[in-house]
């Protein structure tokens, strides 16, 4: 994806059926956030942010896209993606900003949570401004294009300090793997 076409992006995602899980209990719901905006070349980019560091976090340190889990205020997954957009980001994204839809995708380790997150992409015509929470440390806006020429193998350390070697993107000294990884990677897809 060279182009910043939101109109295109849109079509792209419009004629995409996301797979979508039935939840069942312990299966809990997420959304995320990818937000696309142009850079000063015409290409778009993409916004991580790197989560800060808890005990309790099973994603602490990584670098992830704006989102979480559904909270039972929100009336659906799409208001989960927006709030949790706003407190940890400081973005207010609209309705009329959503230009897609990913697949629902869960964690493959057995040592995460029992989640189902779903993926809704957002075209934005410049960059915002972030304020991030204490919930993240850094936010890097990444061109797509760049992405696509970092994809890599890398190993990294998991739970009980096992190493696994993974597929991902290196951008400068941050590694984006895991759940992150496979929610990108459907996007980074996309025909040009």
């Amino acid at each position: 994806m060279t182009a910043f076409d939101l109109a295109r992006v849109r079509a792209l995602l419009g004629s995409h059926h996301p797979h979508r899980v039935t939840i069942v209990p312990p299966l809990r719901e997420a959304a995320v956030a990818l937000i696309l905006a142009p850079t000063a070349e015409g290409g778009p980019a993409l916004l991580f942010i790197r989560r800060a560091e808890h005990p309790k976090d099973p994603w602490s340190g990584q670098m992830a896209l704006p989102g979480g889990r559904r909270d039972s205020s929100d009336a659906d997954l799409f208001a989960t993606a927006i709030r949790e957009t706003a407190e940890e980001t400081g973005i207010t994204l609209q309705p009329s900003q959503v230009v897609g839809e990913l697949d629902d995708l869960s964690p493959v380790s057995p040592h995460l949570p029992p989640l189902v997150v779903r993926p809704f992409v957002f075209g934005l015509s410049k960059e915002p401004a972030v304020r991030l929470s204490a919930e993240a440390t850094l936010y890097l806006w990444v061109p797509l294009a760049r992405m696509a020429e970092q994809r890599t193998e890398e190993t990294v350390v998991i739970a009980g300090g096992r190493q696994l070697t993974v597929p991902g993107y290196r951008v400068g000294p941050h590694f984006i793997w895991g759940m992150t990884e496979r929610i990108v990677a459907p996007l980074l897809a996309l025909p040009d």
